[in-house]
This record gives C-alpha cells, structure tokens and sequence, in this order.
C-alpha cells in the first residue's frame, strides 16, 4: 500500500531562539520511503538533525534576531501493509526481575503520566483481576476508549493522564497518556508513540486531519502496537517518533513565545502503482 504523507506548519514566532522537531518518519520505517522526504524551512536557514535517546530523528533549527515566521514542509510517499495491527493474543507479560534494564524507564512517572499518583490504586483495583499480558493490555484499552470522550474542541497541550481521567474527556494523546499510565501502574512498559493515521479502511471522521497518537506495550520480548483512542486494529501508521509520554515527541519545540498560523496535515492512500 501506498501512502502519501505530509504537512504544512506555519508558527509565528519572536527571534532568536530555536527550534527541535521530531519532523520526520522514524527510522524503524525509513525504508519504507519511496524516496527522501522532502522537508523545507521558510525562511530558508540551515537546519541539522541529531538521534535523541529514543533514536528518533530531532530536526534542530537556530532562528537569528528578527525572524518572525517559520514554515515547516514536508511530503513523502510511504509503503505500508495492507493488513490490520497484529493481535498476538498469547502475548506474555514479565515479571520485573526478566525486564531488560532498559525497559525500566517506561515503567516511571514522566511528564504526563503520573504513575505515582491515586491512579495507582485504581489501576491494581481495576485489572488486577484481568488475565497477564496481551489480554490485561486490552483491558486497559477497553476501560480508557469507554471513559474518556473524544473530543477535538478540548484538546489542551498540557492535560495530564490524571486530569484527562478526572475530566473524562481528550483527545488521542490522553487515550495515550492513560493507556500507558495504567499499564506502567501494572508493571507492563509502555510508550507513547506518534505519527501519521489516515482513515483507511475506515469510515472518514469529521474532524481536520491530524498527527495520531497511539502507544506500545512491551509483551513478550517485543514492543506491540495498542490504540486507546480507536480501540480496533487499524491500518497504515506511520511512525515518526516514540518516547516516554508527548513531551519527548513534540513535532515542534519552540524556546520562546509561539503562536500557530497553519497547521496542515496530509495523509492519503494512493492507487497502486
């Protein structure tokens, strides 16, 4: 399957300061681009990338004094499986002395979501009695795509697991941010993941096209794709960063006042070719 990828982001902004961006697609899917993806920065200034610590590609941009404006483009076209999310229901999950040393980072608190907080309690009352692994996953994605409403016209940058479960209601990074606290909360390592879902294979949503969050569960020895927000297999995502919680995938970063102008976002299945 062929997908067509992009966006057009427009931020005003007051210089000098700078600018990181996990802007492009992850490099777990970097082979899947038909060719490089076609990133531009208006006005025109140097940019570089570096690896952060979760291996996503981080575009850094240094605006000089007097820039007051900056557009991000890009557009690709990607090969993706037709098929839906794997369900590998056997999925098995670990006790805390078999967890590799680098998984315990997915187990802490971070930014938005507060394991050391009264959800704790909750999540043990709530999915102590669910089966181990794949199915106690599932648990916790059925319990969050039932208790929060989505809704587009809330959505708030800084709304936490905790708040978004109090206020029962978000957008799909709170689906992602209390699917991954209360999985962390059972001992299961979670991440959140960000990138791009169109709707393909599914009825269209009324909403503008956005960048999707969703996030993985570490089962088995391998990390497993979960949707909170959609709770069914989907088809077609396209990885451009993971992390802890939304903090460390931001699409932009900016060091100083911003206010957004555009924000356009390209996700479409091309004819065969």
């Amino acid at each position: 399957m062929l997908i067509r990828i992009g966006y057009d982001i427009a931020l005003a902004l007051q210089g000098p300061t700078s600018v990181l961006g996990a802007l492009h697609v992850h490099p777990s899917q970097a082979g899947a681009l038909q060719a490089p993806e076609q990133i531009s920065v208006e006005p025109a200034l140097p940019w570089t990338t570096y690896q952060d610590g979760f291996d996503n590609t981080i575009t850094r941009i240094d605006l000089p004094p007097g820039t007051n404006r900056l557009r991000l483009q890009n557009s690709a076209i990607v090969t993706t499986s037709d098929a839906p999310d794997p369900v590998p229901v056997d999925a098995r999950q670990h006790a805390l002395h078999e967890l590799p040393s680098e998984m315990f980072r997915f187990l802490l608190p971070s930014r938005y979501c507060e394991v050391d907080s009264e959800l704790m309690a909750f999540a043990w009352n709530q999915f102590a009695s669910a089966p181990e692994g794949w199915a106690r996953v599932q648990a916790i994605c059925d319990y969050v795509h039932g208790h929060l409403q989505f809704d587009y016209m809330q959505a708030r940058a800084n709304r936490t697991a905790l708040q978004g479960w109090l206020e029962g209601v978000g957008v799909c990074r709170d689906f992602a941010h209390l699917a991954v606290t209360l999985c962390r909360c059972m001992n299961i390592p979670a991440r959140y993941v960000t990138g791009y879902l169109g709707d393909i294979g599914v009825p269209p949503v009324p909403y503008p096209m956005d960048f999707s969050a969703w996030f993985e569960a570490y089962l088995g020895g391998q990390w497993h794709t979960f949707d909170a927000r959609h709770n069914v297999p989907r088809i077609g995502r396209v990885v451009m960063a993971r992390g802890r919680d939304a903090a460390d995938v931001a699409i932009a970063t900016v060091f100083g006042w911003q206010q957004l102008e555009n924000f356009t976002v390209v996700t479409d299945e091309l004819p065969p070719a």
